[in-house]
């Protein structure tokens, strides 16, 4: 099993930053990909950004020049700065952990979720 819990959200003014932290425990060599989510009332939850255990990234377009994923495996926590940020930008934000398997098989866990709320 693997845990993750983040921190970081908030609220911030339009034009604003702020970090998002996710510390993982629990089975973390089993760990493949990390990365971070995001869900906005009535909308479904969809990638913000995601990291493999090599560190190559990859972003949603809506995110890319503003956000940077980046992952420390000493302390097996995984960031996202997220700058320039916009009301669109409002929403939960779920870590997420993925442990892949044979024949394609793969397994995710999730955070419980950070609220980050964007004001104009």
């Amino acid at each position: 099993q693997v845990q993750l819990v983040e921190s970081g959200g908030g609220l911030v003014q339009a034009g604003g930053s702020l970090r998002l932290s996710c510390s993982a425990s629990g089975s973390i060599s089993s760990i493949n990909n990390m990365g971070w989510y995001r869900q906005a009332p009535g909308k479904e939850r969809g990638l913000v950004a995601g990291i493999t255990s090599g560190g190559s990234t990859n972003y949603a377009d809506s995110v890319k020049g503003r956000f940077i994923i980046s992952r420390d495996a000493a302390k097996n926590t995984v960031y996202l700065q997220m700058n320039s940020l916009k009301p669109e930008d409002t929403a939960v934000y779920y870590c997420n952990a993925r442990r892949d398997f044979s024949y394609g098989l793969f397994h995710n866990y999730w955070g419980q979720g950070t609220q980050v709320t964007v004001s104009s």
